[in-house]
């Protein structure tokens, strides 16, 4: 172990946040929420690095259970601070990790809402008629035909499509990518907006979709614009984009029963394994998916297939 244990906890999570940033190539949105629990951590502990105890971090979690935070937001507190100090143990600056064997107050595991099949069915009941419209068809498709996560969407390029193969290929969490198959529905709503897309004769890096100014659209449009569209179409607004993710997820699941090829199509990791996805056969995927999910209906007749 080096001298610089000494150091003060603030130059700790400084230099912590730099290796999420710079080595580990973590998204802004991961990163501050890092800094705001590190933050409000190192404000409470007036010792350096080197002589924060256990006593400490318990001291720390009674803390914030006082302050009334819920215990699934004090398990998130106290993993970053987990992290911090794993950090620290790997650069030899300090012996132990001393967060290592607090424990938190139980939460209950509430899964997200969820549409059932027939309320999906109404979401997409409307005939796109607008630029505006067709983009928010095409969204929606892919959020609950593709499983998508928010800033997967967002980040999309024209260039990740494949329309005539049925795929796009995302970027996930940790800036790994998968390939996503795409139903019929999804590739028609794709080809609608497409075609009112205000760079339709650009090239490079051109986002898929966009908001005002022709730039990139935002994480909160899209997610007003999903309010919007369920007061329309399901007369509520408690609609948001995890709810159509983890709606793909139940009813493919309840079609399927293939738990892996779900995980997969997910981009989900498995955290027991330092986020080491299952990985399956794209093929294989594409054949539960076509035959499983409610919009990926095949049409039996494949002897006339459309040309575009």
């Amino acid at each position: 172990m080096t001298d610089s244990g000494a150091r003060p906890l603030e130059t700790a999570v400084d230099d912590f946040l730099d290796h999420l940033k710079f080595e580990k190539d973590y998204s802004a949105h991961t990163i501050a929420a890092y800094r705001r629990d590190l933050t409000r951590f190192a404000r409470r502990i007036e010792v350096p690095v080197s002589r924060v105890t256990s006593h400490d971090i318990n001291a720390y979690v009674a803390h914030l259970h006082s302050r009334g935070l819920a215990p699934r937001s004090i398990q998130r507190a106290l993993s970053s601070v987990r992290s911090l100090f794993s950090y620290m143990q790997s650069r030899r600056l300090i012996r132990s990790n001393p967060a290592a064997g607090v424990r938190t107050p139980k939460s209950r595991h509430r899964l997200p809402g969820t549409l059932d099949t027939d309320q999906a069915s109404k979401l997409f009941d409307f005939e796109a008629r607008t630029p505006r419209q067709k983009r928010d068809k095409a969204m929606v498709e892919l959020f609950y035909g593709s499983g998508l996560r928010l800033s997967e969407l967002v980040g999309i390029n024209r260039a990740d499509l494949d329309l005539d193969a049925g795929f796009v290929t995302v970027l996930g969490k940790g800036r790994k990518t998968r390939q996503v198959p795409l139903g019929r529905y999804c590739v028609q709503a794709i080809r609608d907006w497409l075609a009112e897309h205000p760079f339709a004769s650009a090239g490079g890096d051109v986002p898929l979709f966009t908001g005002r100014g022709r730039q990139r659209i935002s994480p909160r449009a899209v997610q007003n614009r999903l309010k919007v569209l369920a007061a329309t179409q399901l007369g509520s607004t408690d609609l948001h984009p995890h709810m159509l993710r983890h709606s793909f997820a139940s009813h493919l699941l309840e079609s399927s029963g293939d738990l892996r090829a779900v995980q997969e199509l997910l981009g989900h990791s498995d955290l027991g394994t330092t986020q080491i996805y299952t990985h399956l056969d794209f093929q294989h995927l594409a054949k539960v998916y076509d035959a499983a999910h409610p919009r990926a209906e095949v049409q039996q007749d494949t002897s006339t297939s459309e040309s575009d």
